[in-house]
């Protein structure tokens, strides 16, 4: 809709498009810097897709799947123990429900509190400084900012050769609307959010498949750990085809086709498809901002201070591209917003945690063990199986276990991964260490918590140290025994 001649614009310091983990911390941070702020949010309400449709409800979905199927407790009583015997999508989705209800009020609470304006609707830049807002009630508003943030996220990507119904063929938006829980799913696609989902509903003794054209999943995550996982995945049923690609699938009757490149093909009650996500920037009309966006609908910025090519002009979070995580995305909000009005903003730190929801659990930080011999660094490894660990005995786990890289040279923590139950809160105490350029020295020295997971450190840690050149162990142990003696005289 184009905008009207004359029509008077309402001028803010920023306008933000979009209120997800990017927009709001990008929205409050300015507002703290009492600059005047208006959100754009086009869904019904604010929190973006990290709210309504990613990290939130697949998360939530996740821990209800957990607690009412008695995953976590059959490592003691068997496979085939259920808290809830016949569960349904109702019961999945009460929780849900709840849940994004309780985050939606703190959201919008914050931004009362901190004086944040928000329109709900459609934005659409007509020149580099003003956008017209389509309103939710159809009425048309014109704003003017000096400076904007792009914070719109991304939406499944949807290929013409799947048959996308809503009800039997889904995408990873669509899944969380599940009308039923099905006998058979398969997972087109083995990226993070397919192996979330998938892991979820095999959590719930569901047949799943995975098909993924690659010859792996998670091509970021060390090896030996995604190995790890993709052997729990088949030991409890999950059926990988690597190097399988689907040319067809669609909805016949009461079940689903799928056609494989290779001839074969399956037939499953539900397909979710989950092979990547695209930029939601078609409808922001970029040209006339004198942007672009490129063929996956991103937009490129500065890494530092996440300026695009318009510099008055921001863009932060998924639309941006990796890491696309809640954590990072609402970081590059602050930094950005800070820059925008030349306020001091400390850099991220060089390393963040990466956390996948999947069951079991996998987090990492730093350099994977691929990543070190890429560089040529001189390295060793330690593990602790969380079997072997009195906590993990405690908690019936038979598998996950925990991995630490350190330098042979400088003994300095160059990545921590983890697979297992508990993953993405553990790896804090790797990230900590690891960004204060820590050294094996530290997870030696102290004291963990008895029993805990957190003990896992301690352990892999020792093992690292077992392994060490034993002159540079001696060495540093005589060393350590000096400055005791002379602290105690």
């Amino acid at each position: 809709m184009a905008a009207q001649t004359g029509q008077a614009a309402t001028v803010h310091d920023l306008i933000v498009i979009g209120s997800g983990p990017a927009g709001r911390r990008a929205a409050i941070q300015a507002a703290k810097l009492g600059k005047r702020v208006l959100v754009v949010e086009r869904g019904r309400r604010v929190g973006g897709v990290s709210v309504h449709t990613g990290t939130i409800p697949s998360k939530t979905l996740r821990e209800t799947v957990l607690n009412l199927s008695g995953w976590r407790e059959r490592g003691f009583y068997g496979a085939n123990y259920r808290v809830k015997q016949d569960i349904c999508a109702a019961d999945l989705l009460k929780r849900l429900h709840m849940t994004l209800d309780h985050e939606v009020e703190i959201l919008e609470l914050q931004f009362a509190r901190n004086g944040v304006e928000t329109i709900r609707g459609a934005a659409r830049f007509i020149d580099p400084h003003r956008v017209e807002i389509l309103r939710e009630d159809g009425g048309l508003e014109i704003c003017a900012a000096e400076r904007f943030l792009i914070a719109v996220g991304t939406r499944p990507y949807r290929p013409s050769h799947i048959a996308f119904d809503g009800r039997m063929v889904l995408d990873s938006d669509e899944i969380l609307d599940l009308p039923c829980i099905p006998r058979q799913l398969a997972v087109i696609g083995a990226s993070v959010i397919g192996v979330e989902y998938a892991s979820i509903f095999s959590a719930l003794d569901i047949k799943v498949t995975i098909f993924e054209p690659g010859e792996g999943m998670l091509p970021f995550v060390d090896r030996e750990l995604a190995d790890e996982f993709i052997h729990d995945l088949r030991d409890r049923g999950v059926s990988v085809r690597f190097g399988c690609k689907v040319k067809a699938a669609y909805a016949d009757g009461a079940r689903c086709v799928i056609e494989a490149e290779d001839g074969r093909e399956l037939h499953p009650d539900m397909v979710l498809f989950a092979a990547g996500r695209v930029g939601a920037t078609d409808t922001l009309g970029l040209e006339a901002a004198g942007l672009a966006a490129d063929a996956r609908g991103r937009v490129s910025v500065d890494k530092d201070t996440f300026q695009t090519a318009c510099p008055h002009i921001y863009a932060a979070g998924d639309v941006i591209g990796f890491p696309s995580l809640a954590s990072t995305s609402m970081e590059q909000g602050r930094i950005a917003a800070c820059h925008a009005f030349d306020e001091p903003a400390p850099p991220a730190p060089e390393f963040f945690p990466y956390g996948i929801y999947s069951v079991p659990e996998i987090s990492t930080v730093g350099m994977s063990e691929e990543e070190v011999r890429k560089r040529g660094i001189p390295y060793e490894c330690g593990v602790a199986r969380f079997r072997e660990i009195s906590r993990g005995h405690i908690m019936g786990l038979n598998a996950g276990f925990m991995k630490m890289i350190f330098s042979l040279k400088t003994r300095r923590l160059l990545g921590v991964h983890i697979v297992g139950e508990g993953a993405t809160e553990l790896i804090h105490i790797g990230q900590a260490v690891l960004n204060l350029q820590g050294t094996l020295d530290y997870f030696v020295e102290n004291t963990f918590n008895y029993p805990t997971l957190a003990e896992a450190y301690k352990i892999a840690a020792l093992d690292v140290w077992n392994r060490m050149p034993k002159r540079q162990a001696s060495r540093k142990l005589a060393e350590g025994a000096v400055k005791a003696i002379r602290a105690a005289g």
